[in-house]
């Protein structure tokens, strides 16, 4: 049943948890496969690095929608920064991963055995994501740094909910053409404490023969991830400008990264952005490298390659990225959208 699996969220110490918070954000920084910790520097900073945020000149404001699994995943992103002064800047972002209009089969069939649809009712189950940022220029040249304070809100339904602390740090250095750039996400691990609704537990407890006897653990942990990064931008006749970053994502545990052990799992992304007078872009990458183990006992490496446009007119900034979430071999790629705006457009 789909409300026993949603339970088995509320796990402790998972090797996942937290991850619609590792989708991404910007389809122009999803269209060159997430690797953008260096080059970060506009209002989406405050997810990919709020050291970026002390690059930004005025008010700016991001909005996306993306749909996900065939349109039954529902992603929406919206973000507001703002320089202080001449050495510090702010932002805050709000994330929402949904499922609506969920089945609930529960009560489907009585205690005399007899099957009622009017019985069948739906729930949604919604992650909420808010995030307080704040950046500041190092008194070293081109080195700045930044911090975010993460509030979790998880909720399925009326069975299960949530609430989850956690703090990501990044740091970027700009040196001529080249960039540096450093983000931990859940530095102190990232905590969610659930609180289960015991009679709805009860509901479903027996629905299984030795399924879902015992209340879950109701705390669960998301462990620290270190994404470093390298970028270097290319001017060619003034007019035509070539952004190049790689990117190393690890995990401190076993995956099937392509680089795995049993303390640190890492996997490459590399992004390109082509610009034409900062009016078109085009962008491409490539990134989430896994070994897959077949069933015949062979193993395959996988990749997934994005693309990506946009167009920038006078502040305002439309970006589309084609993306998936996961294997590109398995998943379905989706249509990402997103507008930037640069607020003071309107004081002109």
């Amino acid at each position: 049943m789909v409300v026993c699996s949603a339970f088995a969220k509320a796990q402790t110490s998972r090797a996942y948890s937290n991850e619609f918070l590792n989708i991404g954000v910007d389809a122009a920084a999803l269209g060159m496969s997430n690797a953008v910790v260096a080059s970060s520097n506009n209002v989406n900073s405050v997810y990919w690095n709020p050291a970026g945020l002390i690059r930004m000149e005025e008010q700016e404001v991001s909005l996306m929608h993306s749909s996900y699994f065939a349109n039954i995943a529902q992603f929406n992103y919206a973000a507001f920064a703002m320089p202080i002064d001449d050495a510090s800047a702010f932002g805050f972002s709000v994330i929402r991963f949904s499922v609506d209009d969920i089945l609930n089969t529960t009560q489907l069939i009585d205690d005399q055995g007899n099957i009622n649809y009017d019985r069948i009712s739906t729930f949604s189950t919604a992650d909420w994501a808010f995030t307080f940022s704040y950046a500041r220029e190092a008194k070293l040249d081109g080195f700045s740094y930044g911090a975010n304070a993460k509030v979790i809100r998880r909720v399925i339904g009326e069975f299960a909910n949530s609430w989850g602390f956690g703090f990501d740090i990044g740091m970027q250095f700009k040196r001529g053409e080249w960039q540096v750039g450093l983000m931990a996400r859940d530095i102190t691990t990232t905590y969610n404490t659930w609180s289960i609704d015991e009679e709805k537990f009860a509901e479903i407890s027996g629905a299984v023969e030795n399924q879902n006897q015992e209340l879950p653990e109701t705390t669960e942990i998301t462990l620290p991830k270190l994404q470093l990064g390298l970028a270097r931008t290319f001017t060619f006749h003034y007019d035509h400008i070539l952004t190049a970053e790689v990117n190393m994502n690890m995990r401190f545990i076993q995956t099937n990264d392509v680089i795995s052990s049993s303390a640190v799992s890492a996997t490459p992304a590399l992004g390109l952005e082509y610009s034409f007078v900062n009016l078109v872009f085009v962008r491409a990458g490539v990134g989430n490298f896994q070994n897959i183990q077949q069933l015949d006992g062979n193993s395959s490496t996988t990749f997934q390659p994005n693309i990506g446009v946009g167009f920038k007119y006078k502040g305002i900034s439309v970006d589309y990225a084609l993306t998936d979430i996961g294997d590109s071999s398995e998943a379905l790629y989706s249509n990402v959208f997103s507008v930037n705006i640069d607020l003071s457009v309107f004081n002109r």
